[in-house]
């Protein structure tokens, strides 16, 4: 999958490119901040000054702070954002706190969200893509792949990958979640 920041505007992908330019694997759990430059940034500025004319401007600025794995900024906003978009966010947040039955709470909330069927798309994607990369192992598990998302399913291999790190699980976990990452910023950042 492509992702090129400079569909953003200039000011979001000067940010983006303070840590990978939205190609960042971001932790499966916790983490910090790890871009202060990013978060300077993102402290001066507003939703409506970055995505003024998205789809989603607030939800977008909280995938910004979750992808540079500022987690309490991320949960501040997404926990404000009373939308599909922001409980999405908010349980993306969770699942890397990592608290997955919170993780699973804010899911149930999201219900079903237009982003699905790429997700589910491109996670069958990276799953085959691993598994015909000849990885070292056996792996323990997959992710479940179907013409579907399921968020649920995701938690729960997140977990069992972080339990296993360097393992292929975690690999794919990570990718996956780049994706999910790339494909719900995408969505709330672009126009409607």
């Amino acid at each position: 999958m492509s992702f090129d920041s400079a569909k953003y505007g200039e000011e979001v992908a000067a940010i983006l490119a303070l840590d990978g330019s939205g190609e960042r694997l971001m932790p499966l759990s916790g983490g910090r901040c790890s871009s202060r430059a990013a978060s300077a940034h993102l402290t001066r500025t507003t939703a409506r000054e970055l995505f003024g004319r998205s789809r989603a401007p607030e939800a977008a600025l909280s995938g910004l702070w979750l992808y540079f794995s500022c987690l309490d900024e991320s949960h501040s906003m997404s926990q404000a954002i009373h939308t599909p978009d922001g409980s999405f966010w908010h349980g993306i947040m969770h699942r890397q706190e990592p608290d997955p039955t919170n993780s699973g709470y804010w899911f149930r909330r999201v219900g079903g969200h237009p982003v699905f069927p790429k997700l589910a798309e491109e996670a069958a994607r990276l799953t085959l893509e691993t598994s015909n990369a000849g990885a070292v192992g056996e792996p323990l598990s997959r992710p479940r792949v179907s013409s579907t998302w399921d968020p649920f399913a995701f938690i729960d291999f997140c977990e069992q990958a972080r339990r296993h790190p360097g393992s292929v699980e975690e690999t794919l976990a990570l990718r996956i979640q780049r994706a999910e990452w790339q494909i719900l910023f995408d969505y709330c950042a672009s126009p409607a």
